[in-house]
């Protein structure tokens, strides 16, 4: 099962530096209430989008907080649904307009394909982030030179400005670890991540340096997977899971790939996953070793 946290408020549409975090909540939060109204209703799909001048197929999108609202299709739905309660009403409305609000990591849309949108609207509202890295130091805990480095070697045809916007963008995402409330990451890291000298040797020991600054903050969980573990249950490659706030909200999973990011969705899908990291945290040596471990390798870097 996935790990047990405390439910957030569900329309918490979460700031960041005094900017939006997404609009991911409100557009879940919205679908789920809208599905829910009209199912309780008995109004089928094809009913509902033929009143929103629509298909069956933008309810379903809509239902499941995959895009924007207009507010007139709200309230022709909420209409249809017999929601006359005017405070109810009022609410819902103003969800759809939370869920239209750009993110303010849309200002690096040249640099962030469509396919990780979805993560990065997720990740910027999480409460909770659990991730397991083979390769290389996760991107909230990197230095600017290791993302440097590691973005020179994933991008090796970009321009010098391309690379310092992917670079700022890396650094922007990062600020979830400081704001208030903070949200909390927890990763496990393959012993490889650690003894791969990305950016050569001193960054590499920076980076090694920022790892143990890094563990003595109260939001962050950091494991390590030794080689000397021997096999594991994430051999597959890396994940990513975000819980989202808010009780109601599903876990996003999400795997990155070269030129791609996959998001299993299906509840045994994501059960799945959960299994494999609950796993990792117990085959991994402890968090309290995590800076022995890291000293250990900084003095041998």
């Amino acid at each position: 099962m996935g790990a047990t946290e405390p439910a957030g408020t569900p329309t918490d549409n979460r700031v960041l530096g005094g900017l939006s975090a997404g609009p991911m909540v409100p557009r879940l939060v919205l679908g789920a209430r809208l599905r829910r109204l009209r199912e309780r209703r008995g109004v089928t799909r094809e009913a509902a989008g033929h009143v929103i001048r629509g298909s069956r197929s933008k309810i379903s999108r809509m239902e499941a907080g995959r895009h924007g609202f207009k507010l007139r299709d709200v309230a022709d739905l909420l209409t249809l649904y017999d929601v006359t309660d005017e405070a109810e009403r009022a609410t819902l409305l103003t969800l759809a307009e939370e869920a239209n609000t750009p993110a303010w990591w849309q200002y690096f849309n040249d640099v962030v394909p469509a396919w990780a949108q979805t993560y990065l609207a997720a990740e910027q509202a999480a409460n909770l982030i659990r991730c397991f890295e083979v390769q290389r130091v996760p991107a909230l805990l990197q230095t600017p030179e290791y993302a440097r480095a590691a973005l020179r070697l994933a991008h090796s045809d970009a321009s010098p400005e391309e690379l310092e916007r992917r670079v700022a963008l890396r650094l922007s995402r990062q600020r979830i670890l400081r704001r208030e409330p903070a949200t909390r990451l927890w990763a496990v890291l393959d012993e490889a991540a650690l003894r791969r000298p990305v950016g050569g040797r001193a960054t590499m020991r920076a980076q090694l340096r920022h790892l143990i600054e890094m563990c003595r903050l109260p939001q962050v969980t950091v494991q390590i997977m030794p080689f000397l573990g021997g096999g594991h249950s994430a051999e597959g490659g890396p994940i990513t899971i975000v819980r989202l706030p808010g009780s109601e909200l599903p876990d996003v999973v999400y795997l990155e790939q070269l030129a791609t990011g996959l998001y299993p969705d299906r509840p045994a899908d994501i059960e799945c996953y959960w299994d494999a990291m609950n796993s990792l945290a117990v085959e991994a040596e402890s968090p309290d070793e995590t800076p022995t471990i890291l000293h250990r390798i900084l003095q041998e870097t």
